[in-house]
Order: structure tokens, then C-alpha cells, then sequence
């Protein structure tokens, strides 16, 4: 191969061993300098640890921010530690510090400890020495060290020692045209791993830093783009792509002159690449080949120190004020600078004669130059470049002459503004480099314009370069709050501190993390927006449908969507590729037929699923016509299923794994006694192994494989059904504490970077403390503060925070009440219940990591005191739920469980439903109420046919044909009423028509019909000789074939009645007000309507009722629900057609909707939560009006009819696979001869 250039000023060396000898103390006082110095004796020459020469140690003439003591060690030495002392004898010493690097005592680099941690703590008095060992350790020739705290008493006063060692290196310098190059020679030795590591700095963003190529065509290229480190590996197969599958990129804004370590490992197709502190590990395209290398090229083997000085705008108030210099034809000025911010004004320019001048300022990301003219002219702009706030240094050219300005950016273009005012170029005239402009003839900055946060290098006032470290010095210019000969920018993006693929985005002091298309929320895209299961979704009050879940909660398995089916016990459903039944022809041993299943969600996130459910299962039919489930000889299987842990399955649906056999074989009725299934008898006619798989460990099934359908006469069908799981094991899993000395123990929580916390809590009790986990001097605690306050306190080393919710009411009653916290990098969060969340915003530059080493306490402390006293359930630390129970079972003074659910669950039981306790949760009893459903929500609606008619008896043995007297009365007692409230809803077309008739023994009745025009009417007749009350409602048709909603509340002699949701019309009775012994309600038509019922009534109830009836509740009874399940009271009688209907369903409840709920109480970012973006939203806007209601009605006629055509072909519906094949849809053309009379008997053709 020919050889490698590049465009990177490079120099690489080998690492060295770790050392620890005192550098500082040999050297002379030449290698010692500061900023300045108190007198010749506090000089810093003196400034020797343990020494006491002169004044025993160096003092600058002014303590403040901007001193620092420089040492030049010699040549490049390793740093292993610093040590610090303060003046010997005085009151001068620092607290803190800050410590910086360099090769060549240019360009300075501060030393971070940790990601976020600068400083170092001092010492706190004059003579007492403190060490830092630096982790890692550095390489570098000059160290500054820079006073940031000092005794607020005395004077900044410093004794300081380095320790390390020499370095060794072989160094190499490119100058972008030279290169290196090994050549392969031939080795009988072929390493198992291959390991490159190497060191460069350079100023260079782009550039080839290594390539190699086998002898195969392999190779890999070490490639800087941008600043960032790309590999790029190739097996020799396909041509290498910077963005394709085999890039890798790591690393960030690497050109900064600095050195910067790299570590590729390589050991077959397995590769790791490291980047100073940061590594990626990742699977090579095709396997590298080895070989020795001999070296040869033309690289210089020395080390070239670029000199060009940088200066660091660190805040929005840091600016640089420049002279201006002589020129014949206008003023030309270039930089480079370099910035995360999208906005900051860069240079502005205004003469003190007050004549036009010009600003040069970013926004949005791009170059905005525009004229700064005298009072009464409007500015101007041009714009130039975009997305300049990238990171990476941008030059910059700007040009005024007379009356024009051009600005040109990195080098492409020119964009102009002209003015038809002068422009003053004088020399008198000054620029200003960040800082603000004032607003009018103040002081007061503008506030839509912040000052430049960035860096800025190579700095040119026509033609001549700045110098700015006389600037440093105070000869030229002036400057505020610069950092001089340093650029201090970093990536706060690398690592991505964003969780569950959230974008990272930054500005110069903080990072952003954009958690849109998540599913997640938070500062850090941490908190999930969906609930981990059905179970959740049901005491939220949800409806059947499909939702997205989140099992693992803020663990790495992204929410998915799952069908819930809302029963007592909710149902998660979730559904595969291949329903239908499938028929296979064709297939052997050698040929087998494979049938894979893929499902809506990864088998992690259906293992997590299952592993949280109470129960689970799958329905398997399987079919056979001479076709074996084992070979009869030796017992190998012919056919069997594959589970989720990838392993061969021989035991069939209904069965379990130890037994090997099938359903029937385990109840002993198989077709043939001597087979265990009943496949294996081997018959000309139809059969089947069909039942349930319920084994949760081996769960879904992945693939079916058939084969033993090829011989004459042999076939196999078989359908799985979706994967049925039951419960959430965690969302009930408690604990009672009952004492204040007990506690549960766990794990220590892992919690360095974040950790969350969520559980439901219940107390008596005033205060508690809830977990709480313990570091050497970090912690994190959870606890009831008092009867309103819940408080999260930790420590990660920047000294206790503690984030607080206050709640309006006490949260000690006995109520359950969800609490949740979260700690990361950014902020800590806390949330009770739905009230606002309470934050507190960690420092910028603070400690980062939370290290705790004891065991997590849940429900008291390591002291034993302040324990809590009451229960806790649903205990998730970092979305993996805590086992309360089964901790609970062997601690004393702690019980697993906690009853007592009603209380905060007891409101979702709606429309007089009530809540009964369950020993893990509660349901709703619908008994009484004219609703169903797991919380009395779906209305109990019957289709009445002509003629049909619905008798509810209130009194339990009163027989049909009994005369009504008074004497039957005094018999079955006196069911006396001063007040009724009735509601029902009804849809018809028909008038007159009864819609409800209630009558008592003593010939009392209320009717109310339809009249001949389809207006309501309601008849009282209370009194026992006067005619009936009559009351017509002059509302419009009813009889119009929508759903009307009519309730009816009469108190005494006044009657309220409320018709479609519209205002009371109220009414009052002429005579009597008891409605005595009540005798029974009828629907539809009245069959012995009496001589005491008025005429319109009987007429009416003559006719009956055709139609839908819909919720109907009769006071505490619900006569249409007990007329439709007669089991349960025996009471209502129904003659004629009337059967059960959905038609007084509310729009949305009977069919099946998209969910995309976001979890109760969620910290939302944007004003709501976002759909995933690989599901669309299904559903959409409500249908109403009455267009839609017409295509409903012609859509339920066409299902009844492909209803009805299915029941006639429903074996029709088969998938035949001729010959093996993987099955992956269901287009073959359908065949019938499963249906077929001759090839299946009565009870299998019933099955299919």
C-alpha cells in the first residue's frame, strides 16, 4: 500500500508506568512565576512546600480571582498528585483552588477531577499540608495553579509540591503532508487480539490520523471529522462509508492542542475504541487480518508548539476592548471563535463622535451584522453562515469601507450591507468583543441581546494580529472577566446524559435533553409516560382498549402497545403476526415446515410483561390427519413448538413441561389408550391436541415446526392464539410496618448518575421515614415529614439538598397516596399524588456521583428511630419492583400485605356501584345498578321487538296472575315510597309506545309513554279516586330513532324531570303523595293493564314498545339488567323478543380505541405527552351527527351479514403451506377440505 497523509499536526507516544516523586522541590527559583508578587520576599521562588525561605511562601500584591502561581517542571512529566500549604507563620492561605496544564506554557487546560468537578479543597490554616492524588493523572511541562477561596481574614498565601515522573515518549510531528508507513512482513505468529494505542493533539477539526489495510482488502481508518474521532472498519467487501453501519464515532472537540489518548482493541470480530475517559465497544464487519509491521516514511520525530493565544468569554458580561489602528480605505478585522450558544453579540463598534458604527452578533445560530446608527435611523442586517453554534471554531472576516460592510464566514461568500451613511473608520474609534450594548444613553444593557459566551482566537485589526497576552499584561486594551491563554469550552454532551434515546443539545453553561418521540420525561428523558400495565391503566378508571405500557418503568425496554381488556382482574393481550388457521401438507424431517411468530412487542419487553403478571397464558390448536407428534420407534418429535428461551418444546397445550405428553393424556381420554396425545394415534380422521400453555418461564411461543405431514393421506393445521397475560404482581405487592424500630433491608440502591423511586404509601401516623440508604458521608432519604409534607433529601458531596411537596389536606388518612423522586445529573424531582412536583436544580460544576455503600432501609433508618408506622406497596427503585411480601414473611414487627383499598379506590365505582375489598385490591359490585364493567360503567341496554313486554316483581313470591286488592297488599307487605328517582334512556321509531309502567296493589300507577305525536308524557295517580296527573312535555319528536335520556325525581307532591341533559322542568302533583304498596314495573307491553288505568296509558301499553332501552334504575333496582341475567334474582319475567343490545352505549364505549394516556401525575415537558414514533395514532376525532350515525347503522347491517356468511365458512378460513416452508404471512389461497363432512367429524368440525 502506497502511504497515509493527513491533515492533522500530530504527535504520538506510548503510555508510561504510574510514579510518585516530589518534581517541584529540586527545581530552581527560575521555574517558579506568578502573577505577582506582595513584596521581594513573598516572591514565587519561595513557594517550596515545607520551605521558610524569604517569607515562607508566596503572596500576591492583590488577593483575587485573577492570581495564579505558574511552575515550569523542565520537560513533560507525568502528575500523579499536587500538595498544597499555606504562608509559613501568617494568615495567608488558600481554601480552594483551581488546577491547569500545558506543554508549552501556552494554551492552557483546566484539570477536571470528575466530569464536573474543577477545584480542589485548600487548606484551612498556614502550615498543615493537603494531598490530591489526580485520577487520572496528567501529562504536561507547566502546571498553574489558580486561587479561587482564600482565608477571609489574611491574604492569599501558597507552598505547593507536584509529584510524579519523568516522561518517556517517542514523538512524531505531521505537518498534514507527511506520513508514516509500516509494511506488513510475514510472521508464522497470528495474535488473538491486537491492541494500538497511541496519543495526539493537534488544532487541525479534520484529519487522517490512521489507516491500515490487510492483506485480505480489510482495513480500518482513524479518522478526525469535526472534531470527533471516526473508525471506520471494512472486512474488504464493501466500500467504507464515514455514516454507514461500520463508522464509529467517539470523542469531542479533540482539536484543541491538547493531548488526547486513544485505545483501539481489536480480538477477532470484537472491537473496543477509547477516547480519553470514554469508551465503545461494537462488532466489527468481518474479521481483520494480523500481521507484523515494519516501519517506514518521513515524519519528523519532534514535537512543533503552535503559538496563537486564546481567550475564554466565560460569562455574558466578559468582554475584550481593542484600540483601533491606522487605516488608508476603511477597517478590516478577522477572528475565529467558537461557542455552543445560539445567540451573543460578538463585536460591536461605536466612535465617540457618535456617527454610525456597526454590531456583529449571533442568533439563531447565524452571523447577523447590521449598522448601529445615530438616533432616529432604523438598523439594518444582513445575515451570514448558520449553525454556528456547532462547537467548532468559524473564521470571520469583516470589512468596512465608506459606506459599506461585508462580512465573509469560513471563507464561503460574501454578504453585504449597504448605508447612506458614513461610516467612521477612524483610529480614535474602539471595538468591543462580547460585553452588551447599552440601551440608549445609559448604562443599563439591552436585554435582547446577552453578551458572547464562547472563545475567540487570531484576533486581526487590519492585518495585524492582536496580541493578547500584552492585553494579559494590561499594555494594550482592557478586558472583564476573560480567561487569557485558555480555551475553556467543553462538550456537555459527551457523554449523552439523555436517557431512552433522548437528544442532547447544550449552550455553554448547561445541557437539554429534547425527550420528544420518547415515551419518556424529565430533565433527562428518565420518567416514563405510560403505565407498567393494564392493572395501572384500570385504577386510573380506563376502559378496554389499547394502551402503551412500560414494564421496566425508567429501565432501558421502550413502552410497546398491548390490547387491555378491563375485567376484575385485567387482561393484557398481545397479539402476533399469524391468528388464522393454518393447514400443512407436505413436510418432513428433512423438510420441515416452520412457522414464526412475530409479535408487536421484542421478546424482552413480552419477557418483562410476563415476569410481572400473576398469570399467563397461550391458546394452541393443533390439528392432525396422520400426522405424529412423535416418532412411535425411538420417541423423536415430529412436531413441536419453541418458547421464548429458545428451547425444543414436546409437551403440548394443556399439559405441563415434566410431563411430556398431552391434555388428554394427563385426564387419561386420549383417542387410543396407548398414546399420551391424541395426534399419535395415528387416524384417517380428523383429530386434535388442542388446550392451553400456561407454563409462564417457556411463554410466548416463537415458532411452531411440523414434521410429519407428508405422507399419503397426512396433514396438520394449527392456530395460536395471542399471549394472555393476568395481573401486575408488584402493583399489590405491601407491607404493614407496625413498629417504629422495624425495617425491611435491601441491596444498596445503584444511584451514582439517577436513580427513581416510586411507591403508594398509607398512614395514621404523623411522620415516618420511608427508605433511606447511606454513603460515607453521601445518602438519600424519603420520608413523611409531618401529617401534609413529604421532604427527599440526599447528599452527592455539594452539602444536603432536600426538595419538599406540601399538601393541602394531611396526607395520615389512611388513604393511599402515590409519592415518586427522582435524582439525576440536572435536577431532583418530587411528586405526591397529582399535586405540582417540587424541583431543585443541581449545580453546574457540583459533584455528579451519589455513592452509598449501606443497605437500602425501606420503612426505618439504621438507627432504629423515626421508623415508619403504616403500609407501603408497589416499591419500584430504577423500574424494578421490590419484593415487599416476601421480606415482610420473616421480619418481625412487619406483615406483608396491607388491607383496605376502598377507601382511596372506592370513587371509581360509579353509578351506584359499590366497592368490596379484595385481598390484593377491590372491585365493584354492579348489583344494583344498571351498569356492568369493572366499575359499573357500561350501560345494560335490550332491543325490544313488537309485542315483547319485561315484568319486574319488587315483591319476591308475588305471582303473575294475582288480582291487585287490598288484601293482596296487607299479604306481601307495603312497599311504600314518598320519593322515587328513575333514569333510563330509550331509541325508537314507534308511537304511541309505553316505555315504563310501574303499579301498586291499590291501583297507584305511573306511566310514561310516547304520545301519537312522539312528545314524552308522564301520568301520576296517587290518589285512590281522582284521575291521573298528566304531564306532556312539548319537546319535539322523540320517536326519531336517536338515543334520548330522560330522568324522573319526584319528592313528595313535586316532580323533577330531565330530558336529554336540558334544564329541570318541575311539576307538582294535584293529589296524594305516597306511592303505597308498589306492586311491579313493566316494560313494553302491559299484559293485565286493569280498569283503574286511564286510556292513553292502556292504548299505549297495548301497543308496547319497539326500540332500545337503555341504563334503566328504578331507585335501588335495575329491572332491564335482572330481566336479561334472571339468575340472579328470579324476580323479572320477559315474554317475546327483547335481548341484549349495545345500543345505549355511549359514543367510544362497545369498541376498541388507541390509547396514548401519558402515566397519572406525569412531569410533562411541552404540555403532553408524545406519541411514539414508530406507532402512528390510531383512531381519531369523534364521530358525531347524523351522517355518522346513518354509515354506523349501514356497517352494523354489513357485519351482521359477514357474520352471518363466516358461520357458514368459517372452516374455509385456513392457511394451506404446501411443502415446507417458513411461514410468515397468510396469503396462500384458502382451501375447505377441513370443513369438509367426510374429512372431520361433529366435535373437531365444531372445533375449527
Amino acid at each position: 500500500p502506497g502511504p497515509v497523509t493527513g491533515s492533522v499536526l500530530t504527535c504520538v507516544f506510548s503510555p508510561t508506568d504510574s510514579c510518585d516523586q516530589p518534581l517541584a522541590s529540586a527545581l530552581p527559583a527560575s521555574a517558579f512565576s506568578g502573577s505577582s508578587e506582595l513584596s521581594s520576599s513573598h516572591g514565587p521562588g519561595f513557594a517550596r512546600l515545607n520551605r521558610r525561605d524569604g517569607a515562607g511562601g508566596w503572596t500576591p500584591r492583590v488577593s483575587n480571582r485573577s492570581q495564579w502561581l505558574q511552575i515550569d517542571l523542565g520537560d513533560r512529566v507525568v502528575v500523579t498528585a499536587v500538595a498544597t500549604q499555606g504562608g509559613y507563620g501568617s494568615s495567608s492561605w488558600v481554601t480552594s483552588y483551581l488546577l491547569m496544564f500545558s506543554d508549552s506554557g501556552r494554551n492552557w487546560k483546566l484539570y477536571r477531577r470528575e466530569e464536573s468537578i474543577a477545584g480542589f479543597p485548600g487548606n484551612t490554616n498556614a502550615d498543615s499540608v493537603v494531598r490530591h492524588r489526580l485520577r487520572p493523572p496528567m501529562e504536561a511541562r507547566h502546571l498553574r495553579f489558580l486561587p479561587s477561596a482564600w482565608n477571609p481574614d489574611g491574604r492569599i498565601g501558597m507552598r505547593v509540591e507536584v509529584y510524579g515522573c519523568r516522561f518517556r515518549s517517542d514523538v512524531m510531528d505531521f505537518d498534514g503532508k507527511s506520513s508514516l508507513l509500516y509494511r506488513f512482513v510475514q510472521s508464522t505468529r497470528n495474535p488473538m487480539k491486537d491492541i494500538i494505542s497511541l496519543k495526539f493533539k493537534t488544532r487541525q477539526s479534520d484529519g487522517l490520523l490512521l489507516h491500515r489495510r490487510g492483506r485480505n482488502g480489510d482495513f480500518f481508518t482513524l479518522e478526525l471529522v469535526k472534531g470527533r474521532l471516526l473508525l471506520i472498519t471494512n472486512s474488504g467487501t464493501a466500500s467504507p462509508s464515514p455514516s454507514g453501519p461500520g463508522s464509529v464515532a467517539l470523542g469531542s472537540l479533540l482539536d484543541d492542542q491538547h493531548w488526547h489518548s486513544v485505545l483501539l482493541e481489536h480480538a477477532r470480530q470484537h472491537m473496543t475504541l477509547s477516547v480519553d475517559r470514554h469508551s465503545r465497544q461494537f462488532q466489527a464487519r468481518g474479521q481483520l487480518s494480523h500481521a507484523d509491521l515494519d516501519p517506514e516514511g518521513n515524519a519528523s520525530f519532534s514535537c512543533s508548539q503552535p503559538q496563537s493565544v486564546l481567550v475564554t468569554f466565560p460569562s455574558a458580561g466578559s468582554r475584550l476592548v481593542l484600540p483601533g489602528t491606522p487605516a488608508q480605505d476603511g477597517v478590516s478585522i478577522s477572528f475565529q471563535f467558537r461557542t455552543w450558544n445560539q445567540a451573543g453579540l460578538l463585536l460591536s463598534c461605536r466612535h465617540p463622535r457618535g456617527s454610525t458604527g456597526f454590531v456583529l452578533r449571533l442568533r439563531d445560530g447565524a452571523l447577523r451584522l447590521g449598522l448601529s446608527p445615530s438616533p432616529g435611523h432604523v438598523r439594518s442586517d444582513i445575515m451570514a453562515g448558520a449553525g454556528l453554534n456547532d462547537g467548532q471554531w468559524h473564521s470571520v472576516s469583516l470589512t468596512a469601507r465608506r459606506n459599506q460592510l461585508s462580512v465573509v464566514v469560513d471563507q464561503v461568500g460574501v454578504s453585504a450591507v449597504h448605508t447612506a451613511l458614513p461610516l467612521e473608520t477612524h483610529a480614535d474609534g474602539s471595538y468591543h468583543f462580547g460585553g452588551c450594548l447599552s440601551s440608549g444613553s445609559g448604562s443599563e444593557c439591552e436585554a435582547s441581546l446577552a453578551g458572547f459566551q464562547g472563545c475567540l482566537r487570531l484576533i486581526s485589526i487590519n492585518a495585524q494580529e492582536v496580541d493578547l497576552i500584552s492585553v494579559q499584561r494590561g499594555v494594550l486594551g482592557n478586558f472583564s472577566s476573560l480567561d487569557i491563554d485558555s480555551c475553556g469550552i467543553r462538550d456537555r454532551c459527551l457523554p449523552n446524559r439523555c436517557e431512552h434515546g433522548g437528544r442532547c443539545s447544550q449552550t455553554w453553561t448547561a445541557f437539554h435533553c429534547n425527550c420528544s418521540g420518547t415515551g419518556y420525561t424529565g430533565a433527562t428523558c428518565r420518567q416514563p409516560l405510560y403505565e407498567q400495565s393494564c392493572e395501572a391503566y384500570k385504577h386510573r378508571g380506563e376502559s378496554l382498549g389499547r394502551y402503551y405500557v412500560d414494564p421496566d418503568g425508567s429501565g432501558p425496554l421502550q413502552p410497546f402497545p398491548v390490547f387491555c381488556n378491563m375485567t376484575d382482574v385485567p387482561w393484557t393481550v398481545m397479539q402476533h403476526n399469524s391468528s388464522a388457521l393454518t393447514r400443512v401438507k407436505g413436510a418432513d424431517q428433512n423438510n420441515p415446515h416452520w412457522a414464526v411468530f412475530q409479535y408487536e412487542a421484542s421478546l424482552e419487553q413480552l419477557r418483562a410483561i410476563i415476569a410481572g403478571a400473576r398469570h399467563c397464558q397461550q391458546m394452541l390448536e393443533f390439528y392432525c390427519r396422520r400426522s405424529r407428534l412423535r416418532d412411535p420407534q425411538d420417541g423423536t418429535p415430529l412436531s413441536w413448538w419453541v418458547g421464548s428461551t429458545h428451547g425444543t418444546r414436546t409437551y403440548w397445550a394443556g399439559s405441563m413441561p415434566e410431563a411430556q405428553t398431552c391434555a388428554c393424556g394427563l385426564a387419561g381420554n386420549c383417542v387410543d389408550s396407548q398414546h399420551l396425545c391424541n395426534c399419535d394415534a395415528d387416524q384417517d380422521e380428523w383429530t386434535n391436541d388442542t388446550g392451553v400453555l400456561s407454563y409462564k418461564e417457556h411463554l410466548p411461543v416463537t415458532r411452531i415446526v411440523v414434521a410429519d405431514a407428508a405422507r399419503p393421506s397426512s396433514a396438520a393445521a394449527y392456530r395460536l392464539g395471542p399471549l394472555l397475560c393476568q395481573g401486575d404482581r408488584s402493583f399489590w405487592n405491601s407491607a404493614s410496618f407496625h413498629t417504629e424500630t422495624s425495617y425491611l433491608h435491601f441491596p444498596t440502591l445503584h444511584a451514582e448518575l439517577s436513580a427513581d423511586v416510586s411507591f403508594f404509601f398509607k398512614t395514621r401516623a404523623s411522620s415516618g421515614v420511608f427508605l433511606e440508604n447511606l454513603g460515607i458521608t453521601d445518602f438519600i432519604s424519603l420520608e413523611l415529614r409531618s401529617p401534609r409534607e413529604v421532604a427527599f433529601s440526599f447528599d452527592v458531596g455539594n452539602g444536603p439538598c432536600e426538595v419538599t411537596v406540601r399538601a393541602p389536606g394531611p396526607l395520615n388518612d389512611d388513604r393511599w397516596h402515590l409519592v415518586r423522586a427522582e435524582r439525576n445529573i440536572k435536577e431532583a424531582w418530587l411528586q405526591v399524588d397529582l399535586l405540582p412536583p417540587g424541583t431543585h436544580t443541581a449545580p453546574e460544576d457540583g459533584h455528579m456521583r451519589l455513592q452509598l455503600n449501606s443497605q437500602l432501609f425501606v420503612g426505618g433508618t439504621a438507627t432504629r428511630q423515626r421508623g415508619f408506622l403504616g403500609c407501603i406497596r408497589s416499591l419500584q427503585l430504577n423500574g424494578k419492583a421490590l419484593d415487599l411480601e416476601e421480606r415482610a414473611e420473616v421480619t418481625p414487627g412487619v406483615q406483608p400485605g396491607c388491607p383496605g383499598h376502598c377507601s382511596t379506590y372506592g370513587h371509581l365505582c360509579h353509578n351506584g356501584g359499590r366497592c368490596q375489598e379484595r385481598p390484593r385490591g377491590f372491585s365493584c359490585d354492579c348489583e344494583l345498578s344498571a351498569f356492568s364493567g369493572p366499575f359499573c360503567t357500561q350501560e345494560v341496554s335490550a332491543h325490544f321487538g313488537a309485542g315483547s313486554s319485561v315484568t319486574y316483581n319488587f315483591h319476591e313470591f308475588y305471582p303473575l296472575s294475582t288480582n291487585s286488592s287490598p288484601h293482596a297488599a296487607s299479604f306481601h307487605g307495603d312497599m311504600t315510597l314518598a320519593r322515587e328517582r328513575i333514569t333510563f334512556s330509550f331509541q325508537t321509531l314507534q308511537t304511541p309506545s309505553l316505555l315504563l309502567y310501574v303499579d301498586s296493589f291499590y291501583n297507584k300507577y305511573l306511566s310514561v309513554i310516547l304520545a301519537k305525536n312522539g312528545s314524552l308524557q308522564i301520568r301520576y295517580k296517587l290518589g285512590l279516586h281522582e284521575d291521573p296527573d298528566v304531564f306532556n312535555f312539548n319537546f319535539k319528536n322523540m320517536a326519531d330513532g336517536h338515543l334520548h335520556h330522560v330522568k324522573i325525581n319526584r319528592e313528595e307532591g313535586v316532580v323533577f324531570v330531565e330530558v336529554d341533559q336540558k334544564a329541570l322542568s318541575q311539576v307538582s302533583l294535584s293529589s296524594g303523595m305516597e306511592f303505597s304498596a308498589v306492586k311491579s314495573l313493566v316494560l313494553g307491553k302491559i299484559l293485565e293493564p286493569g280498569d283503574h288505568v286511564d286510556e292513553d296509558t292502556a292504548r299505549a301499553g297495548a301497543r308496547g314498545f319497539s326500540g332500545c332501552l337503555s341504563a334503566l334504575q328504578f331507585e335501588r333496582t335495575a329491572p332491564l339488567k335482572a330481566a336479561l341475567h334472571p339468575g340472579r334474582s328470579g324476580r323479572a319475567s320477559v315474554l317475546g323478543p327483547v335481548a341484549s343490545s349495545e345500543c345505549g352505549a355511549r359514543p367510544g364505549i362497545g369498541r376498541v380505541r388507541e390509547h396514548k394516556h401519558a402515566r397519572a401525575g406525569a412531569h410533562l415537558v411541552g404540555g403532553g405527552p408524545q406519541p411514539l414514533p414508530a406507532e402512528a395514532a390510531r383512531g381519531g376525532s369523534a364521530l358525531i351527527g347524523g351522517v355518522v350515525a346513518v354509515a354506523i347503522f349501514i356497517l352494523l347491517c354489513m357485519a351482521a351479514v359477514a357474520v352471518h356468511l363466516y358461520q357458514q365458512r368459517s372452516l374455509c378460513a385456513t392457511t394451506e403451506v404446501e411443502g415446507p416452508r417458513k411461514q410468515g404471512s397468510n396469503a396462500a389461497a384458502p382451501r375447505c377440505e377441513l370443513g369438509r363432512p367426510d374429512t372431520v367429524g361433529g366435535e373437531q368440525q365444531a372445533g375449527l
